[in-house]
């Protein structure tokens, strides 16, 4: 199907493909988030044609449907279309994300609930630091969105640290891969990724298994020449003393203690792990407001974790004064 946008003179190709998927392999600057239809960045209106959703998006609205709009990760053409969406150069991506197949190489406990799954990829693809992608299950509708938590062996080995929750679709099938077995990976995707041409020091802020992306970037990070003489400053909140984790992985990074810096925070402190924990206390946007204060807009900051600390490490950094554009994050919902 051809897709057409009106004031902007271009089309692009969509074949058995969601129309923001479609745009982004084309190299167009679509704007979006989540890639699940929860945050509606990728809204679009239908001027002429017949499109779908593939599944009920949570971001569509009674009200879009009566002005014509569509979420375009969820939407496929059935016939020749024209839409009206504003493209944004910073929504070109640098690695034009691919379907390709994949298989179960390796699954490595990191904690009680997250598991780090490395999947090798028939053909080799690249990523940024801090990109996620589509990991399509057995057994699934819809695919599902994970952050890499490294690229190896020229990206023929793409790794994931996902929580699995119990009685989750997504995790039940994860956790029932076998070895070897065939999937398919969409990616890369995501615009919270490492800049190496900022001239600030680096923080990351984690929670849950927003470690992923974090992990990810604070390795590209060490070994970037051009950001040498950057401060890495790792924070990384869980509500349990078994929550907590990263700190192992960042040992392993050249400058661990010199110019990479790990900060755990523990948001619930029952009386049995008392004589357990000594470290900072209360919710990772607290701490990082009491550790680093008005100082926070002297770095380039990327976060990622559940939804409630998402909104209010915004908040924290907005009350702070940081510059929009020194934030990088990626909507979940």
């Amino acid at each position: 199907m051809k897709i057409s946008i009106t004031g902007e003179e271009t089309a692009f190709t969509c074949q058995d493909d969601t129309i923001l998927r479609a745009a982004l392999r084309a190299g167009l600057g679509f704007p979006y988030a989540c890639n699940t239809g929860s945050c509606g960045n990728c809204r679009f209106t239908l001027i002429e044609g017949k499109v779908n959703h593939i599944s009920q998006p949570p971001a569509w609205s009674e009200r879009d449907e009566k002005k014509g709009r569509w979420i375009g990760c969820q939407a496929r053409p059935s016939t020749d279309c024209t839409i009206k969406v504003r493209l944004d150069p910073d929504y070109v991506p640098i690695h034009r994300p691919r379907r390709i197949k994949a298989s179960l190489v390796a699954s490595t406990p990191i904690t009680h609930d997250i598991t780090e799954f490395t999947f090798r990829l028939d053909e080799p693809s690249q990523a940024l630091p801090g990109q996620y992608a589509l990991i399509y299950l057995p057994g699934l509708d819809t695919p599902r969105a994970y952050s890499m938590s490294e690229l190896a062996e020229e990206g023929s080995l793409w790794s994931f640290q996902i929580k699995l929750v119990p009685n989750g679709k997504g995790s039940d099938a994860l956790r029932g891969l076998k070895p070897e077995q065939s999937i398919a990976i969409d990616g890369p995707y995501g615009t919270a990724y490492l800049r190496p041409e900022a001239p600030r020091d680096i923080l990351c802020l984690a929670g849950g298994s927003g470690l992923s992306p974090m992990i990810s970037i604070a390795r590209a990070a060490a070994v970037t020449p051009t950001l040498a003489n950057r401060e890495v400053h790792f924070v990384y909140g869980g509500r349990m003393v078994r929550d907590i984790c990263g700190e192992s992985m960042l040992e392993q990074l050249p400058g661990y203690n010199e110019r990479i810096h790990y900060l755990p925070v523990l948001s619930n402190h029952p009386l049995e792990e008392a004589h357990t924990w000594s470290g900072a206390q209360g919710f990772v946007h607290e701490a990082v407001a009491e550790r680093y204060g008005d100082r926070l807009s002297e770095f380039e900051i990327y976060f990622a974790g559940p939804p409630p600390m998402a909104q209010a490490i915004k908040l924290m950094l907005v009350e702070h004064g940081v510059p929009q554009g020194q934030v990088h994050f990626d909507e979940f919902y």
